[in-house]
């Protein structure tokens, strides 16, 4: 069974439901769990927010927190995932947002920056990554992370 699969799974037997606030995956993370058997059941919505105006209407974020820190901030991530889950009613929250490429990179946020945001119970944690590798794959890694890091939460 694959991760997906297993998360699903997992989720169900749990009783618990899942929302996402994707950026820079653009609906890769919440492609591969719908494409698990039985997702319905556990996967209300998802967003993406890929402009600022976005996570700040349809998230919550606060825009003092994008002016102050920017989109690719574990802040951001962090208001991210607390939205969904609060918007959506769910209980887990996941957001993604980074540096894809080829562009828009910095010395400071360098193209591979991601940042996996997870609101469980409550609390929220900020995961980052440094991802090589041209857009595609720096999405593909950034969702093989956001998979893992929910196995980790959810304890098998």
């Amino acid at each position: 069974m694959d991760k997906a699969c297993e998360i699903v799974a997992s989720l169900a037997a749990k009783g618990l439901k899942i929302a996402i606030a994707e950026s820079l995956t653009g609906g890769a993370v919440s492609a591969a769990l719908v494409s698990a058997p039985g997702a319905s059941a556990v996967f209300d919505e998802a967003f993406i927010t890929y402009s600022n105006a976005a996570k700040v209407q349809r998230l919550g974020v606060l825009q003092s927190t994008l002016d102050a820190y920017g989109a690719v901030s574990p802040q951001t991530a962090g208001e991210m995932a607390a939205g969904v889950a609060r918007t959506a009613g769910a209980d887990i929250g996941l957001a993604t947002t980074g540096i894809a490429g080829p562009d828009g990179g910095s010395d400071k946020k360098p193209v591979g920056l991601v940042y996996v945001a997870l609101c469980a119970n409550g609390e929220t944690t900020v995961s980052k990554f440094i991802f090589e590798g041209d857009r595609q794959s720096i999405i593909n890694q950034t969702v093989t992370q956001s998979l893992s890091l929910l196995t980790k939460i959810l304890h098998f």
